[in-house]
């Protein structure tokens, strides 16, 4: 079974950055697409970016321009830079990746942007 585990979360203030990452727990077995999904408080949990295997992006209109994915197929490894951080980016992000026939999610990691 693969686990994903997210980092680099944290207390920002506005206009600043962050690099989220997250590792599958197995570095043999071939991850499919990835993508960051973020929960504010009281809101639905909402797609943030995705990338497939082979490198195609996109991203919600709200973090166009600001947030870049990316991602690392020898380490099985998805990051999330996130520049130029409003308080409405605040929330818990997730990763998501693709198994062979499974969803995995990370547990979440916390990003709080203070203005």
């Amino acid at each position: 079974q693969v686990q994903l585990v997210e980092s680099g979360g944290g207390l920002v203030q506005a206009g600043e950055s962050l690099t989220l990452s997250c590792a599958a727990s197995r570095k043999t077995i071939e991850v499919g697409a990835m993508a960051w999904y973020r929960q504010a408080p009281g809101k639905q949990r909402e797609l943030v970016a995705g990338i497939t295997r082979g490198g195609i992006k996109n991203y919600a209109d709200s973090v166009q321009g600001r947030f870049t994915i990316s991602r690392d197929n020898a380490k099985n490894v998805v990051y999330l830079q996130m520049n130029s951080l409003k308080p409405e980016d605040t929330a818990v992000y997730y990763c998501n990746a693709r198994v062979l026939v499974s969803t995995v999610w990370g547990q979440g990691t916390q990003v709080t942007v203070s203005s």
